[in-house]
């Protein structure tokens, strides 16, 4: 197995990617692809902090008519769910995990140190990062930005739906002209979508790249950590 490329990634999965073709809730077999790839990520002696999205059973921003604040906490607590799905997979394949929450509950989860983190993962530990940044009003996308300038990670694996960064939906659009290269200020100019306007600046401001791939192959998560050239880099 060639070497890897990255020494420490946060990978950043979004909820929606857990579902696979249920739309909703988890596709048992989708996280053990996915757990799979992680794995032998780790075999390769990469160090691998993960930010999960909630979006398969809850959207701050679906909660119309609610308190914003309520509804991202119910968001946040999506994300648990969803960090303790990935846990178990990877346990079950042999790989260390540890499950770290913005937001305390020590029953089912370390609360987020970062130094506790950073150990976790020079042991070898796969560390997950559930409850987003623990504020309402940001992303996990955000909170992924966040987390890898902690953790000093090399790179953010955006690991979405489409296979790069486009300049319109391509499922929409069959015209749609792929990316294989943009800077954070292109991001943000054209209002892109990549992540929102807070994530990029954060990663933009600490010069930290994002690698923007497809998951519909989760062999793409072993093909980024070589650095091979697949989906959207966005650097400075």
């Amino acid at each position: 197995m060639s070497e890897a490329k990255y020494k420490r990634v946060l990978l950043k999965v979004s909820g929606e990617a857990l579902a696979g073709d249920n739309k909703f809730g988890l596709n048992q077999k989708t996280i053990s692809d996915i757990c799979d790839k992680i794995k032998e990520c780790v075999d390769m002696g990469v160090e691998i902090a993960i930010v999960v999205g909630g979006g398969n059973f809850w959207r701050g921003r679906d909660g119309q008519g609610m308190e914003r604040t309520r509804a991202d906490h119910m968001g946040m607590l999506a994300t648990v769910i969803n960090s303790l799905a990935l846990a178990d997979s990877l346990e079950q394949k042999g790989v260390p995990t540890r499950v770290q929450t913005a937001i305390e509950m020590r029953q089912i989860a370390e609360p987020y140190i970062r130094g506790k983190a950073v150990k976790h993962l020079k042991n070898n530990r796969v560390v997950i990062f559930a409850c987003g940044s623990g504020c309402p009003f940001f992303s996990t996308d955000t909170a992924a930005a966040l987390r890898a300038a902690e953790i000093n990670a090399d790179i953010i694996l955006l690991a979405k739906k489409v296979d790069a960064v486009y300049d319109s939906d391509p499922n929409v659009n069959p015209a749609a002209v792929k990316f294989d290269h943009l800077s954070y200020i292109n991001i943000l100019n054209s209002r892109l979508g990549v992540m929102d306007s807070t994530a990029t600046s954060l990663c933009m401001d600490n010069d930290i790249p994002i690698l923007v791939f497809g998951l519909n192959e989760p062999e793409n998560i072993i093909k980024a950590v070589k650095g091979e050239k697949i989906g959207t880099i966005v650097n400075n």
